[in-house]
């Protein structure tokens, strides 16, 4: 799983979709938009990924689990 921050989440989905975006998402084909978090302020969005980031990963597939059971691709839900 990928956690990461942006203030453009369509355009920046877009570029992971495309495999613009050099690192682990083109590395690993991680091309899924399956949860994302709005957040008042950059802030407090890096602060909630900083934290999420030093989860396991059975507590983020719970997360993910919780609001989209079917890991169901966001993406177009949101352009």
């Amino acid at each position: 799983m990928y956690v990461g921050v942006t203030a453009a989440l369509p355009r920046r989905i877009w570029q992971h979709k495309s495999n613009l975006v050099e690192g682990y998402t083109k590395e690993y084909s991680v091309h899924s938009l399956v949860w994302y978090e709005m957040h008042a302020s950059m802030f407090e969005a890096i602060a909630r990924e900083k934290a999420i980031k030093k989860w396991n990963r059975d507590w983020k597939v719970k997360l993910v689990e919780q609001h989209n059971p079917d890991w169901r691709d966001l993406y177009e839900d949101i352009v």
